[in-house]
């Protein structure tokens, strides 16, 4: 799977319900590579995006704001149909 098969995806639960859309990746450094941890969704997921407001200071100021706009990567099942498909319970946070 590559990023570009992500980008721009509606992102839905197993029962329907549209969670917004797929703007960026959230990743995490394991010293070798990097791992993915979440999809960046919504507003402030777009904003980050355009490169508003994803300064260091920035991001620190906004952290938990920017990660209400996260799905899991756990919760990720599939992609179908153009769309990301994801458990059913599951928020962006």
């Amino acid at each position: 799977m590559r990023l570009s098969d992500l980008l721009d995806r509606k992102v839905v639960t197993e029962s329907g319900r549209s969670l917004g859309r797929a703007f960026d990746l959230r990743a995490r450094w394991t010293g070798k590579t990097l791992e993915v941890t979440g999809l960046n969704v919504g507003r402030q997921g777009f904003l980050e995006r355009l490169g508003i407001g994803s300064s260091q200071g920035e991001a620190r100021k906004h952290h938990k704001q920017w990660n209400r706009d996260t799905i899991p990567w756990d919760a990720v099942l599939r992609l179908q149909d153009g769309r990301i498909v994801v458990r059913d319970g599951t928020e962006a946070r």
